[in-house]
């Protein structure tokens, strides 16, 4: 976030990160991939499809290395997806920020559908209904469905039934649906949530998409990664997809295709590092919430992730005494006291005028190298809430 210029205020902040140290055992396969200069091809070489592949049938989606799609980070994989497709897209409010950019540059319209009170992520099944008949009466063509069943910026894991719902709508519509599955296993209570994806129940109609610095590789190692369905339709979708992508030169660079494959093989390094930081970000943003809740302001119980969603809606009288009346003059007033990020929901897709911000854990770990791995073992870590 810089102070001066207007793109990080027009297409928002990225995804919060870690805040952890780069695993030493991703390092090592990487490091020694960097003496190799062979380029992986649009798309994903074979070792890193198959090693996708084993990812999502690990987690209960099936499909084979043909059906899967890796990019250099999920913006330009989401772009080359929508590019595929055609029509309008839809979306909740709130949405992750870098989604309505994506959408806008193509020339499409974008469709904020509200989410339901108990979870974000979603869209609430009747509003999305209403919106798709309301977008066809004005001439429109509602194409495709955005969602995130853990999700950015909320924070919040859908209810199945409530995922259910709502793909049931969009499937009935004719929607084709993507499913940004990023936070799925940054869940906090993994033994208490279930996290229900929608190609669970429609494998033929959903495409799923993960970015591997939700938890496998650090941010600044992009790599993405798509599911499509193992049908014909789905066969034309990912060779549209793959053209796009050698259009834009969007390849994986090799040493981070090797870190990923190694990755998404959920060796026991990497696993453990992401339960322990799931763990760690959830004690850091259940401290987070408990503070937000004292201050009369309000947030949804933080489920998955490393942040929290806060609504400082009930402190508007006593935030207009300071000058603050919406959500950009917020993320100014809250970045500077807190000196970290807060970005306000206007980057969510949020009204300007609600007085929401997104807080991230990951400052919250520690400000030394050290600070940061002692946390991972701390009850309660540095910089948290008493």
């Amino acid at each position: 976030m810089t102070a001066g210029g207007r793109g990080p205020v027009r297409y928002g902040p990225p995804a919060p990160g870690s805040g952890l140290p780069v695993l030493p055992e991703l390092a090592d396969v990487c490091a020694a991939a960097a003496r190799h200069g062979t380029p992986q091809p649009p798309g994903g070489g074979a070792a890193l499809r198959q090693a996708a592949c084993g990812y999502w049938w690990r987690r209960g989606l099936h499909g084979g290395p043909d059906d899967m799609v890796a990019a250099p980070g999920a913006q330009p994989l989401l772009f080359a997806l929508l590019a595929a497709y055609d029509g309008d897209v839809l979306m909740s409010r709130p949405c992750p920020a870098w989604w309505t950019p994506q959408v806008r540059l193509l020339g499409r319209r974008a469709h904020h559908v509200p989410a339901p009170a108990d979870a974000g992520g979603v869209p609430d099944p009747f509003a999305l209904l209403e919106t798709v008949r309301r977008v066809r009466a004005e001439g429109g063509a509602p194409g495709v469905l955005l969602l995130s069943p853990a999700d950015d910026p909320t924070a919040t894991v859908a209810p199945p039934e409530l995922v259910r719902e709502v793909c049931e709508a969009a499937v009935g519509e004719g929607l084709r649906i993507v499913s940004d599955e990023t936070w799925r296993d940054t869940v906090h209570r993994p033994r208490e949530t279930v996290l229900f994806s929608p190609a669970e129940m429609w494998p033929d109609e959903v495409v799923v998409v993960a970015d591997s610095a939700g938890s496998l590789l650090p941010a600044g190692w992009p790599m993405a990664v798509a599911r499509c369905p193992a049908t014909p339709r789905g066969a034309a979708l990912r060779a549209r997809t793959l053209d796009l992508l050698t259009a834009l030169g969007a390849v994986v660079p090799g040493p981070v295709a090797a870190a990923a494959g190694y990755a998404l093989g959920d060796p026991e390094a990497v696993t453990a590092r992401a339960r322990a930081a799931a763990a760690l970000h959830a004690r850091v943003a259940a401290a987070a919430h408990r503070a937000v809740l004292v201050s009369g302001a309000l947030a949804r119980t933080p489920q998955a992730g490393r942040h929290l969603y806060a609504d400082l809606g009930p402190l508007r009288d006593r935030l207009a005494g300071a000058g603050i009346t919406d959500s950009m003059e917020l993320e100014t007033h809250l970045s500077g006291r807190l000196a970290m990020p807060v970005p306000g929901g206007h980057r969510f897709g949020d009204e300007p005028g609600a007085l929401r911000v997104r807080l991230s854990t990951g400052p919250l770990l520690g400000s030394t190298r050290e600070q940061r791995l002692a946390s991972l073992a701390a009850e309660r870590p540095r910089g948290t809430p008493g």
